[in-house]
């Protein structure tokens, strides 16, 4: 009780407390920006394994100009949900022919209050490769 007294001794009675109803007030803000960065990095991670993913489903397709080996490779390299993974390739499948690959993941809203502000994203990524 001392130790309370001494510290609210230079204070006006009217301004005790003070500190708590600021923290109160701007707390849920702090976290709502906390959560909104946890959120942004999560889609950016995803769209390097997007990168990564497009990068292998290009390599596979570039040996075996089938739809399904760019897909395997893509879901094996970089271990996204393959259910909300799309892999289309367009172009020559014959050697030497130019062939495209692209990758589209729809990634799922990962912090729970959050994740509903942010509209559905698609994260897309295309690479063209020369057949083998």
């Amino acid at each position: 009780m001392a130790a309370n007294a001494r510290l609210d001794a230079g204070l006006p009675r009217r301004d005790r407390g003070q500190a708590a109803v600021e923290t109160a007030l701007v707390l849920p803000l702090i976290m709502a920006v906390a959560l909104v960065l946890v959120q942004v990095g999560l889609l950016v991670r995803d769209h390097v394994l997007v990168v990564h993913a497009a990068r292998e489903a290009a390599r596979a397709a570039a040996v075996e100009p089938t739809t399904e080996a760019a897909r395997a490779a893509a879901v094996t390299a970089t271990g996204l949900d393959a259910s909300r993974l799309q892999v289309e390739t367009a172009g020559s499948r014959t050697t030497g022919g130019l062939l495209r690959v692209t990758v589209r993941y729809r990634p799922e809203p990962a912090v729970p209050i959050v994740g509903r502000l942010f509209p559905s994203v698609t994260i897309q990524e295309a690479l063209t490769v020369r057949v083998e």
